[in-house]
């Protein structure tokens, strides 16, 4: 089969497409013909070797985490999944068993969804089925954003009356917290580069800051001296966190997913977490509207190499996917 392949640590720069053995489903396994897969900055931090001494990788490594696509074939003891269904969501390096014990119970793993096929553990909450109208692309855009989204939401009391600062709201992560967000009836302010604004406001950001024209903090306390209720971000790391954590008014909290993050009582580290259901819902909302879909670049799988290259060096406002 053909896959994105690193053969050691690095940037984008290491990898390339090969022909490389389709892998082969195990006991409670499945393996996936994989129709799109959706890129994370995750993928390139795991390459960088930043995770290497908790989750060292085991060369040749296919990259990737997201997906949607259709059952090949089910390992022996599998009875949730069967060979033709239509499935959707994410896994992590299986040397990264630990971190992925902290997603979802039991750990969702794959060899990688950049490739035309991959395995998954079959019974993961982080894996469910695809609803005949919820194409693969949109399919494949929601696990690891929906799933990091999630929780945000569920962290806080977020509701009418509440106010919400969304540092880096036209990422991937983005684009699904300030929909559900705004679901809540919160008053949701958004950060975004000016190209990007009338994308974020459609998404149910009540308003839009640019992040590049202006000081983030500052603007939002030139609208709302008090400071907000909550702040989420989704993109500062270190001590950057608390130079936009200015605008949160005294008492209020800081929801960060990047790291590394500050060491502060009052900042609190998000994780990725699928619990049971949790796809099945955000696939319903996107359906139903709730979620509107973020804007998508799409590669041929040829081209791979390139989406990695853009995302890396290139400026991106929604998700990148390839079509193996």
């Amino acid at each position: 089969m053909k896959a994105v392949v690193a053969r050691e640590y690095g940037t984008h720069e290491v990898l390339a497409v090969e022909d490389v053995p389709a892998p082969r489903p195990g006991p409670g396994q499945i393996l996936v013909r994989v129709r799109a897969a959706s890129l994370n900055p995750a993928d390139l931090r795991m390459l960088s070797g930043a995770e290497r001494a908790s989750a060292p990788l085991e060369f040749p490594h296919v990259p990737g985490n997201d997906f949607a696509g259709t059952v090949a074939e089910a390992g022996p003891g599998v009875t949730r999944f069967a060979a033709g269904d239509e499935v959707f969501g994410l896994g992590m390096p299986r040397p990264a068993a630990a971190a992925a014990a902290l997603v979802s119970s039991p750990p969702s793993l794959t060899t990688g969804t950049v490739a035309e096929y991959a395995v998954f553990e079959a019974d993961a909450p982080a894996l469910a089925l695809r609803p005949a109208g919820l194409d693969p692309v949109r399919a494949a855009t929601l696990p690891t954003a929906g799933l990091t989204a999630l929780p945000l939401v569920r962290a806080d009391a977020f509701g009418p009356g509440r106010t919400v600062l969304v540092v880096g709201a036209s990422g991937g992560v983005g684009t699904a917290a300030v929909p559900l967000l705004a679901a809540t009836g919160a008053h949701v302010i958004a950060t975004a580069a000016g190209g990007d604004g009338e994308h974020v406001r459609g998404l149910g950001a009540a308003e839009v800051i640019d992040y590049r024209a202006a000081d983030t903090a500052e603007a939002v306390l030139e609208r709302r001296p008090d400071g907000v209720d909550t702040l989420i971000n989704l993109v500062l790391r270190g001590d950057d966190v608390l130079e936009a954590a200015r605008a949160v008014r005294p008492g209020g909290r800081v929801l960060t997913i990047a790291f590394p993050a500050p060491e502060r009582d009052d900042v609190r580290i998000v994780l990725t977490d699928a619990r049971p259901g949790d796809l099945d819902a955000l696939a319903a909302k996107a359906l139903d509207g709730t979620l509107p879909p973020p804007p998508v670049r799409t590669y041929a799988l040829d081209d791979a190499v390139r989406a990695y290259a853009d995302l890396a060096t290139r400026h991106t406002a929604g998700k990148l996917v390839v079509l193996p």
